[in-house]
C-alpha cells in the first residue's frame, strides 16, 4: 500500500477556493472524486492521523498515488462537475453513488396526456425532458417548491386513472399542488401549458416568471393580503436559490473546447474543459517547454495541431466551437483543416463575456495551479524515482542499472483456474503496454512453485526464439531485420496479450516474484535452465515484506521508509491486480458455462433468443424439432444441431434408479 506522505501537497500549493479534487492510483486512474468549499482544509484531512481516518478513507488514501484539483466558482459548480465526473470516470472509492447508480434528475413527461412532473434515474425516454441532475434532498425540495407554482400533475398512472374513475382528485389535488386534471379542473390544452411552463422555467426562463411572481407579490400588498404575499415571496426566495447561476453548466446544445494558458519565460501551462451537452466532461493539461521564440498566436497553433491532429487524442471528436484567449496564427486556415477532420464547420473564437468567458477565466486559474505545481514538483518526482532505483540497486548488489524491471504473480482458487501476470516498469514508471497476461494448465498448474517455473520459461523462451531470428536477420542481409516476429506458442497455455505490437524482445534487468523463497529459486531455476545469467531474480514476501534472494538461506531487509522497498511494493501490488483481474474473468466466464455452448454455430445471440422462446433449458429440451425451428432465428440445421447435442447429452447422463425411502428397496 502507498504511504500517503509520499504524494502529500505541501499546504502553501493547496488553495482555499471551492472545487473538486480528484486522487488518482499508480497507473493514473482516478479511484476518487469529492468536492469541497475549502480545497485546503478538505485535502489536508485526508493526511491527517491515520487512526483517525474512517476504514474506506484509510484504504482510499493508500491506495491512491497522487492527489489533483481543479478549482470552480461555487459550491453549486463543484457539485456539478463532481457528479459529472463520478459519472465518466466511476470511481473505485464512491461507493455511495455507485449504490444509487446515478442522480436523480427531474422529468416531464410532455409526450403523455396529462404531462407528469417526477424524479427519475437510469436511463432517458423518448419524449421526455429531463432536468439536473440533483441531489437526492435537494430534488425533493425543488419539485416541492415549484409544485406551487406550477401544479403540474405528478402522480402514478394508478393514482390518476384511480382518481378518473372515482371523480375525486387526489390529496394534491385539494392542497393546490395539482392543477387536477383527472377531474377537469382544467382542460388538457391549459394542462399542457403549464407543463410547457414549466418546462421553460428549468430550461433557463426564470427571470420571466419570478417577475410574474414579483408583481403579483406587491399586486398582494397592495390589496392587504399579507398571508398571500407572504408566500409568494417565500416561492421567490426558495426558487432564487435553487437556480442559482452556474458558470460550470452552459446551455445544452453547448459543445466546445475551453483552452487557458499561464506562461513564463520558459514554460507554459495549458489547460482545456472539454464541454459536451452544456457540461464539463473532461479536463486535460500539458506543460510545454519553450524551446523557441513564439509568439502567444504561434503558440496557440501548435497547440491545435497537437491535440487535434495526433492520432492519440483522448476526445472522440473535434467540436464546434474552439475558445481561446487568443486567435492562433492563420486561425483561418487552420479552422478550415478542422473541418475536414471534422466533417463539418469549425469556429475558432475568444469570448468577450456571458458565461463562456466566465467559464474561460475558470480554466485559467486550473491553469495558474497547474503551473505552480508543476514547478514545486519537477525535481521532485525525478530524484524519488532515481532515488528508489539506486537503492534497489545498492541493497542488492547489482552491476547494472534497473532500467527495466518485471514482476510476477499466481494466482488462483484452490488449483482451479490458475494464471499468471506481468507488469513492467522501466524507468521508475508502470509501462502497460507491456503487460502480460499467462493461462497455466497441464502439470504447471500443480503449485504455485510449478507454475512460476512454467511462466519465466516461457516468457524467456520467447525472448531468446526472437533474439535468435533478429540475428538470422542480420547475419543474412546485413542490417537488423524487420520482418514481424511470430507469436507467442508454449506448452502449457496461451498467453493473451492486451497489445499485439508490443514482443518480448527487450529483457529486464531485474525480475521480480510475488512470494518467498520456493518462488524464487524457481524463477532462478527456469532462468539458468535457458542459459540466461544476466538477469537478477528477486522475490517480496508479502507477511514481512522480506525480499528474498535465490539459494539464500536470509532475506534483505529493506528499511521500512525506504523508497526501493516502497517501489517493490508497488510494482508487486500492481502484478496481484492484474492476475486477480484475470483470473476473475476467466473464472467467470468458466462458471457461466451451458451445454448450448457445445451446439455447433450456436452463438450467444441466439441462446438467449432460444431461453426467450421457451423459457427455460428444460423445455428446450422437450422441443420437437419442429417447435425447435418455430423459434426466432433458428433455422432447420440449427435446429437439427440443437436437437442431436441436447438428446445426445440427455442419453449420456446415467439413469438414477428409484429407491424405496422406507424400506431401502432399489425399484424397478
Amino acid at each position: 500500500m502507498a504511504d500517503p506522505s509520499t504524494y502529500r501537497p505541501k499546504p502553501g500549493e493547496i488553495p482555499t477556493d471551492p472545487g473538486v479534487y480528484r486522487f488518482r492510483d499508480e497507473h493514473g486512474r482516478i479511484i476518487y472524486v469529492g468536492k469541497a468549499k475549502n480545497l485546503r482544509s478538505r485535502l489536508n484531512s485526508y493526511f491527517a492521523n491515520p487512526a483517525t481516518l474512517l476504514p474506506k478513507t484509510h484504504a482510499m488514501v493508500h491506495h491512491a498515488a497522487s492527489v489533483q484539483w481543479t478549482i470552480v466558482g461555487s459550491e453549486l459548480e463543484a457539485l456539478q462537475l463532481e457528479y459529472t465526473w463520478i459519472k465518466e470516470f466511476t470511481p473505485r472509492y464512491n461507493l455511495a453513488f455507485r449504490d444509487d447508480k446515478t442522480y436523480p434528475y427531474l422529468a416531464v413527461s410532455m409526450s403523455e396526456k396529462f404531462p407528469r412532473v417526477q424524479v427519475m434515474r437510469g436511463e432517458r425516454r423518448k419524449g421526455t425532458r429531463y432536468f439536473g441532475p440533483y441531489t437526492a434532498g435537494a430534488i425533493r425540495e425543488t419539485m416541492d417548491t415549484l409544485l406551487r407554482v406550477f401544479p403540474v400533475r405528478s402522480c402514478s398512472v394508478g393514482v390518476l386513472r384511480r382518481a378518473e374513475r372515482s371523480g375525486r382528485p387526489c390529496l394534491l389535488g385539494y392542497i393546490d399542488k395539482c392543477a387536477a386534471p383527472c377531474v377537469g379542473r382544467i382542460s388538457v390544452e391549459d394542462h399542457k401549458e403549464l407543463a410547457q411552463d414549466f418546462c421553460d422555467f428549468m430550461g433557463g426562463e426564470a427571470k420571466r416568471f419570478i417577475s410574474t411572481l414579483e408583481k403579483k407579490m406587491a399586486a398582494a400588498v397592495a390589496e392587504l393580503d399579507y398571508e398571500q404575499a407572504a408566500r409568494l415571496r417565500d416561492d421567490i426566495i426558495a426558487l432564487k436559490k435553487v437556480f442559482e447561476r452556474n458558470a460550470v453548466v452552459l446551455t445544452e446544445d453547448t459543445n466546445a473546447d475551453i483552452f487557458a494558458v499561464e506562461q513564463d519565460d520558459l514554460e507554459a501551462a495549458v489547460q482545456v474543459f472539454y464541454v459536451r451537452g452544456g457540461r464539463i466532461r473532461g479536463q486535460r493539461g500539458w506543460i510545454v517547454e519553450k524551446v523557441e521564440d513564439a509568439t502567444d498566436a504561434e503558440l496557440w497553433e501548435h497547440l491545435m495541431q497537437q491535440v487535434y491532429g495526433s492520432e492519440d487524442s483522448e476526445q472522440d471528436s473535434i467540436p464546434r466551437n474552439i475558445l481561446v484567449p487568443e486567435l492562433p496564427t492563420n486561425h483561418e486556415e487552420l479552422s478550415v483543416w478542422l473541418g475536414t477532420l471534422r466533417e463539418g464547420k469549425v469556429s475558432i473564437k475568444v469570448p468577450q463575456r456571458g458565461e463562456k468567458a466566465a467559464l474561460m477565466d475558470t480554466v485559467q486559474a486550473n491553469a495558474r495551479q497547474a503551473m505552480i505545481l508543476h514547478k514545486s514538483r519537477r525535481a521532485g518526482d525525478l530524484t524519488t524515482r532515481s532515488l528508489a532505483l539506486q537503492e534497489l540497486q545498492e541493497a542488492l548488489d547489482l552491476p547494472m542499472p534497473l532500467l527495466r524491471i518485471e514482476c510476477y504473480d499466481i494466482s488462483h482458487v484452490q488449483g482451479t483456474n490458475v494464471v499468471a501476470s506481468m507488469v513492467v516498469v522501466e524507468d521508475g514508471l508502470a509501462k502497460k503496454s507491456e503487460y502480460r497476461k499467462f493461462a497455466i494448465t497441464g502439470d504447471a498448474a500443480i503449485d504455485d512453485t510449478a507454475s512460476m517455473y512454467d511462466v519465466i520459461t516461457r516468457r524467456f523462451r520467447n525472448y531468446l526464439a526472437e533474439k535468435e531470428l533478429r540475428a538470422q536477420s542480420v547475419g543474412a542481409s546485413g542490417e537488423l531485420g524487420s520482418e514481424p516476429v511470430p507469436a507467442l506458442t508454449a506448452e502449457g497455455g496461451e498467453v493473451l496479450v492486451e497489445t499485439p505490437k508490443s514482443k518480448f524482445a527487450y529483457p529486464p534487468n531485474l525480475v521480480v516474484v510475488d512470494g518467498g523463497i520456493p518462488q524464487v529459486n524457481a524463477a532462478s531455476r527456469a532462468l539458468a535452465d535457458l542459459g540466461i545469467t544476466d538477469v537478477a531474480v528477486v522475490g517480496l514476501a508479502k507477511r514481512l515484506e522480506e525480499v528474498w534472494v535465490p539459494d539464500s538461506d536470509f532475506p534483505v531487509i529493506l528499511p521500512r521508509s525506504s523508497e526501493g522497498l516502497y517501489l517493490l511494493q508497488r510494482i508487486r501490488d500492481e502484478a496481484h491486480r492484474f492476475a486477480i483481474t484475470f483470473h476473475r474473468a476467466k473464472r467467470g466466464k468458466a462458471m457461466t458455462a451451458s451445454v448450448l455452448d457445445t451446439v455447433p454455430g450456436m452463438g450467444a445471440a441466439k441462446q438467449k433468443s432460444l431461453l426467450a422462446h421457451f423459457g427455460s433449458l428444460k423445455k428446450v429440451r422437450a422441443a420437437t424439432l419442429e417447435e425447435l425451428g418455430e423459434a426466432k432465428g433458428i433455422g432447420p440445421v440449427l435446429a437439427q444441431a440443437i436437437y442431436d447435442t441436447l438428446n445426445t447429452q440427455e442419453q449420456k447422463q446415467p439413469q438414477t434408479p428409484a429407491v424405496n425411502m422406507t424400506t431401502g428397496e432399489i425399484l424397478d
